[in-house]
């Protein structure tokens, strides 16, 4: 099974240790995504995924935040760069999630 979303998303920096910059997923995106996983993640909790953002596509994983009750995406600093992004910019997102080939790892 293949879900694939676009979705509009604020970038923010987590307050922690490391300053990753994250994008959340929305509510009902993210109830889909739960629903539909049927509980299929890696061991870390993650789900893999496909993401576009501008003209950059990349293989990342998806994990659940209990506390925003969806979905958040890492922006790794080399897909920043390459968009010139930065925390506050509105963005688009596309998320490709391929159920059948998760399933064989």
């Amino acid at each position: 099974m293949l879900l694939d979303f676009t979705f509009p998303a604020d970038i923010w920096i987590y307050d922690g240790k490391g300053a990753w910059h994250f994008v959340t997923l929305p509510k009902p995106i993210s109830a889909q995504i739960k629903s539909l996983s049927g509980g299929r993640k890696t061991s870390q909790g993650m789900i893999p995924v496909t993401a576009t953002i501008g003209n950059t596509r990349w293989t990342t994983s998806i994990f659940r935040d209990t506390k925003r009750g969806a979905y958040l995406l890492a922006l790794k600093a080399s897909v920043r760069a390459k968009e010139k992004l930065r925390a506050g910019d509105k963005i688009e997102v596309a998320l490709l999630i391929d159920f059948e080939s998760e399933a064989k790892v």
